[in-house]
């Protein structure tokens, strides 16, 4: 097997220009599609780690009074912030999925016409 002839196609065809117009619009309706559940995941992680953390500092006496009663606090509001993020994942899969559906039919149709060729 001759492996500079195999090189050399493809180098070729990294320089040869591309009519991928299909295949970039089928990229972007695929980032459409995960965009809003990945932005939503990310924020609503982040604050329920923020809560957690905010509830931990007024368990252990950082911040707050350090009475019984922002210990009690303190507690609920951390077992709020990991409740939070322990729902994250399953909500995450759920706006995916409709976020999937509502683009599936444009998706495939490229997809389609892509394969064809």
């Amino acid at each position: 097997m001759n492996t500079d002839k195999i090189y050399a196609e493809q180098l070729a065809n990294e320089y040869t220009p591309k009519d991928t117009s299909k295949v970039i619009a089928l990229r972007k309706l695929d980032k459409k599609a995960k965009l809003p559940a990945t932005v939503f995941t990310y924020t609503f992680g982040i604050i329920a780690a923020l809560v957690a953390g905010v509830g931990m500092c007024l368990s252990m006496k950082i911040i707050g009074s350090g009475t019984t009663a922002m210990f009690v606090l303190g507690v609920i509001v951390g077992i709020i912030g990991l409740l939070g993020m322990g729902v994250n994942y399953p909500i995450y899969k759920k706006l995916l999925a409709r976020s999937k559906q509502k683009y599936a039919f444009e998706i495939m149709e490229l997809a389609k016409e892509i394969s064809e060729k």
